[in-house]
């Protein structure tokens, strides 16, 4: 245990096991908690034993993609979608202590900065007028996927009146019903069942993927590609895809080149 000047206490070389009561113990004092596994097996195990220690404990985890870098596919889309979810929970500010749970390999990798995350979000009450045609946009620039039915994180449908969008950090898919451009109805429902679980007052969406497909982001990209692989790469289906505002596999590799900073 080292305690440093700015008070931060840094623990390691606890024994697996023990090394839950530790954090719940640090938790106790009422300030945030960053625990860093060695792997993604550790950071599972750390939640279940947390569970245990400190049931109560508001729990946050911040996993690694699951493909190497530059590789030709992107993350899965849930492990895109928890890493998202909690991002966006960090930007908007947490009441309260919380523990945060990650691995070697999500701490080193440069991720989105914290004023690019909050200024992507989207929220309306019941009642509220929302234009059909921004939420499509805001939609399709934080990296949701149209589908036929939503089954996954990041997956979103219209039919009429009716958009059913599968938030990330939400447990369940929400369906949105609109008299007009009224938000009429709102309610979480099982995606298999299609049976209502849950009737909600409020949506609050976050991007779905680190890469962020608005019209800055995408003349950032187009920039920058060309000022380091010349005019000749307008042909590559990559630059293609982005410049139209299409997702494409392993876009997030060239995080780099849709953002300002990281």
């Amino acid at each position: 245990m080292t305690k440093t000047a700015s008070s931060r206490i840094l623990l390691g070389g606890a024994p697996e096991g023990f090394d839950a009561r530790l954090l719940a113990r640090e938790l106790e004092k009422g300030a945030p908690v960053l625990h860093i596994a060695r792997d993604d097996k550790r950071m599972e195990a750390m939640r279940a034993a947390l569970a245990v220690m400190a049931p109560g404990a508001v729990v946050l985890d911040f996993p690694a993609w699951d493909c190497l870098p530059y590789d030709r596919v992107s993350p899965n889309p849930e492990i895109s979608a928890r890493r998202m979810a909690t991002l966006a929970a960090l930007a908007g500010g947490l009441s309260g202590p919380f523990v945060l749970l990650t691995t070697v390999n999500a701490a080193t990798q440069r991720i989105p900065s914290r004023a690019a995350v909050s200024g992507a979000s989207f929220s309306a009450r019941l009642g509220d007028r929302v234009d059909e045609a921004r939420l499509r946009a805001f939609l399709a620039n934080m990296g949701f996927s149209p589908v036929s039915t939503v089954a996954e994180p990041g997956d979103c449908a219209f039919r009429g009146g009716i958009v059913d969008i599968f938030p990330p950090g939400h447990p369940g898919p929400v369906r949105l019903d609109f008299f007009g451009d009224t938000l009429d109805g709102l309610r979480r429902f099982d995606a298999e069942t299609q049976r209502t679980v849950e009737k909600l007052t409020a949506i609050d969406l976050s991007p779905v993927s680190e890469v962020l497909l608005d019209e800055a982001s995408i003349t950032r990209f187009r920039q920058n590609y060309r000022v380091e692989f010349g005019a000749g790469g307008a042909e590559d289906p990559l630059y293609e895809a982005v410049s139209a505002g299409r997702k494409h596999q392993g876009m997030e590799h060239w995080l780099g080149f849709f953002h300002d900073r990281l």
